[in-house]
């Protein structure tokens, strides 16, 4: 493939803190079960707000409310074959369907604390889990409005 037609994987990431513990996933991969974030990719025609929604209903069960981004984040994996640019929303939930099915290889969601989600680095799916965590905690905000979706 040629370099001039190379594009990164875009994600989105919900980040929700309760309770002083984080919404995670508990999830099924080609690695094992990790945790994530809810988190998955852009789908055509929708918005980076938009895929956060749908991906957190479609991983939890949670309905989640977007008030802020944490971050940008650009993350290619040590095997060199994929470069992705995640988008972290800060939020809230409100709502909850627990009867709803989850994505496929989603095991469910969990709550973890800080503390656990530090020791547990190796159960993440990629390093970008703790970062945006991280920055989450240090206060990281940019306004929603930071990003613009035409159409």
């Amino acid at each position: 493939m040629s370099e001039r037609l190379w594009k990164p994987n875009v994600t989105v990431a919900a980040l929700v803190q309760r309770d002083g513990r984080f919404l995670l996933v508990e999830e099924e991969t080609e690695a094992g079960i990790r945790y994530n974030q809810p988190a998955g990719h852009l789908e055509r025609g929708e918005s980076l707000v938009q895929a956060v929604v749908r991906e957190c209903l479609e991983e939890t069960g949670y309905h989640f409310v977007p008030q802020y981004l944490v971050g940008i984040y650009q993350w290619p994996r040590p095997d060199g074959e994929i470069t992705y640019l995640r988008f972290a929303f800060g939020g809230e939930l409100r709502g909850y369907e627990p009867e709803r099915p989850l994505d496929e290889g989603i095991i469910g969601p969990r709550w973890l604390d800080v503390d656990t989600l530090r020791a547990s680095t190796a159960m993440h799916r990629s390093p970008l889990i703790l970062r945006c965590a991280e920055d989450c905690l240090a206060g990281r905000r940019l306004p929603l409005d930071a990003i613009v979706h035409y159409g």
